[in-house]
Formats: structure tokens, sequence, C-alpha cells
């Protein structure tokens, strides 16, 4: 198979089987959304969803969030993960939301990655699922399955990003994203895969005997 031929396939057999993959962070709104991804780096979405109620007990919004101590809100998020980093960067971006962009979160690549504590793959979650920009976020797992499924060669998530751009439609790019979260969670995972085992990954490469090496993020 081609590339090509490869990528044609996945979008298919990903489309029968989560033709409505929903969004995995509960969220009401931009902002929250902002939050919860922010949270999720290093942590899973499962966990961040039992955290996240109670932090919006403490504020749900930028103007309420930037009055908050940032000791309460570590202490909330502790189970996230890196809490004194992350909860330093949601009292500061919630001050600079009110300060810069009237309590608004950005529609903008740029504006978005200049917040604290969010990056490239932070905004294109909330461009591809708070306003429907098309993205393609690409994390550690999406990497590491471009490379068993033969779509990228993958030095970094900046070059995956680029090849999964090329080869799928623009259209696709936001359905798609969540739909190799789930099948990577279901069928594909660090441990349950390595790029022999999968439905996907013996579709691309039935001869394939050996695991399949990937290259880190």
């Amino acid at each position: 198979m081609t590339n090509k031929e490869r990528a044609a396939y996945v979008d298919l057999e990903l489309e029968r089987r989560y033709p409505n993959p929903p969004i995995p962070l509960d969220h009401v709104d931009a902002y929250t959304l902002l939050v919860a991804v922010l949270l999720s780096a290093q942590c899973t979405d499962e966990r961040v969803n039992k955290v996240t109620p109670e932090l919006w007990k403490l504020a749900d919004n930028p103007d309420d969030m930037r009055r908050v101590p940032v000791d309460s809100i570590r202490d909330v998020i502790r189970p996230c993960g890196l809490s004194p980093r992350k909860s330093q960067a949601i009292r500061d971006l919630s001050e600079i939301l009110m300060a810069k962009h009237g309590g608004v979160v950005p529609q903008s690549f740029e504006e978005l990655e200049a917040l604290p504590g969010v990056g490239h793959k932070t905004a294109s979650v909330v461009m591809s699922q708070a306003f429907g920009f098309p993205s393609f976020p690409v994390d550690t797992h999406i990497h590491r399955l471009g490379q068993r499924w033969g779509l990228t060669s993958g030095k970094n998530v900046a070059q995956t990003e680029a090849d999964l751009k090329r080869l799928f439609p623009k259209e696709r790019w936001n359905h798609l994203h969540l739909q190799i979260i789930y099948y990577g969670r279901e069928f594909c995972t660090a441990r349950g895969c390595d790029g022999t085992v999968c439905p996907i990954c013996r579709a691309l490469y039935p001869d394939r005997k050996r695991a399949k090496v990937t290259r880190k993020a």
C-alpha cells in the first residue's frame, strides 16, 4: 500500500467504527474547554473530568477564576499532576483573558498560544472543538499510531501533524483526530499493540512480524 492508500483505509475504518465521536473532555464553553485541555497534559481525560466539577465550583469563568488564590486552584487540581504549574497558568491566563480579550477566549492560534500553559496542541484542540476550525491536534499517542500505520516517519509531533494534514481531507481533520483517539484507547494502546496486534495494524501490514519501533515525540 502507498501512504495515500493506507490513509484512505484508516479514514474509512475509523468512520465506520466511530461515526459520531464525542468530545472526551467535559465542558460547557470555550473557557472551560481551554482549562480542561490544559489540565489534561500528562493526565487522563477521565481524571480531568472527575476534577473539573470541583474546579468549576470555585470558578467557571475567567473573571471569577482570576480572583481565586492559586493555592486553592492547586488543591483542587492536584490529582491531575503538575499542579503548581497548571494552577498558576490557569490563574494567569484568566487574568490575561480579562485584560486583553474582554473575558473571551480568542479564536486564533497566535493569541491562544500566547496564553500561559497553552501550547500548539492545546490551541489546536480549542480551535477544533470549541470553534470548529479545521485542526489536527497531535499528542504522543496519535504520533505513535501515525508511525505504526505508516502515515508518517514521525520524528516529532509537528512533523506528524504536517504529514497527517497532507494525507487526509481538511474537512475530516476534526472528526478524525477524535476517532484516532478512541481507536487508540480501545485497540492500539501503548502496551496493547506494538504495530502487529490491532485490526488496523494487521490490515495495513499483514506480513509484519516484528514490533514497529516508534520514535518518541
